[in-house]
């Protein structure tokens, strides 16, 4: 049997948060969902495995840290430097897209408003060779 793939998701609005958990849920495979409510938990929680992550979503928008501040943060430790982070944000905004492309993040996931395609959105994200994975901008952000 396989171990659990290992998601932290860090997100300020708990709606986000529950619907994530429900959605990973439903796809029938091991996936353990570490949940993080605010930027330090989740500094926190890398600082002190276990678990480990094999992937990091980080929503953009949040008081305090922002996603972007907590992906430079990430990757300058070099533990967690090849941990594939995806950005998920209500914002579609292309300059937001360009700077979580510079500052390292791995793909950009906007969270997309209808429940399936949401789900698609996640599903799709969690089928990634993140070894092999490596887009130019034009396929950093997902296409539904």
């Amino acid at each position: 049997m396989n171990s659990p793939l290992t998601i932290f998701y860090t997100d300020d609005d708990q709606d986000d948060l529950e619907l994530f958990r429900d959605v990973v849920k439903s796809f029938g495979r091991p996936i353990d969902v570490v949940m993080q409510d605010k930027p330090e938990k989740l500094l926190s929680d890398l600082k002190n495995p276990p678990p480990s992550p094999q992937i990091i979503f980080l929503d953009l928008n949040m008081p305090g840290k922002n996603g972007f501040d907590l992906l430079t943060e990430i990757r300058n430790n070099m533990d967690y430097k090849n941990v594939p982070i995806v950005m998920f944000s209500t914002s579609n905004d292309d300059k937001n897209v360009a700077k979580s492309h510079e500052l390292g993040a791995n793909f950009y996931l906007p969270k997309l408003s209808s429940y399936d395609d949401f789900k698609k959105s996640i599903e799709y994200t969690l089928t990634i060779n993140w070894k092999t994975f490596n887009p130019t901008i034009s396929g950093f952000k997902y296409q539904n």
